[in-house]
């Protein structure tokens, strides 16, 4: 089984006037909610081989204080998974077919979509990731990543 491990960012600062949305930092809430899934994620051993964030602040220290926990794991940045839909998002995730275990690090709509098309196969059909939400997908070794193949193994939120 490969896993694919969607976070969606926790809670980040309201827009300011005059700062780019890019820009904003996670709240104090968004920090315990990003200590709690990095909490989460250790102890159900959902250690990624390789993760992909977004090139969002909030999403960028959500990912820093995860790691804090489960330590340092291959990253990178993918500018791509800001403001994705959920074809593109999927094409991503192709790309890195052969990790057994990735972290896609993001925002909504584009991650709660993405779960809903390769778990149901209809992208319109979700019901939402929270911030600080995590949705675990597996798919068999050798499925494609298209519509419907795979699994929603654990659905957690802070």
């Amino acid at each position: 089984m490969r896993e694919l491990i969607l976070l969606r960012h926790a809670h980040a600062e309201p827009a300011a006037p005059g700062r780019s949305d890019l820009d904003r930092p996670l709240s104090a809430d968004g920090h315990a909610e990003a200590e709690a899934a990095a909490r989460w994620l250790q102890q159900h051993k959902l250690i990624p081989d390789c993760v992909l964030c977004s090139p969002a602040r909030r999403t960028r220290e959500s990912l820093e204080i995860v790691l804090a926990t489960l330590g340092y794991v291959d990253q990178r940045l993918e500018l791509a998974i800001y403001d994705a839909t959920p074809g593109t998002l999927a094409a991503l995730v192709d790309a890195h077919r052969d990790v057994d275990r990735l972290l896609l690090v993001g925002h909504n709509p584009g991650l709660e979509r993405l779960a809903a098309l390769l778990h149901s196969g209809q992208s319109g059909d979700y019901r939402g990731i929270p911030p600080g939400g995590i949705a675990v997908l597996e798919f068999a070794t050798e499925a494609a990543i298209e519509p419907g193949a795979a699994t929603l193994s654990a659905f957690w939120w802070p």
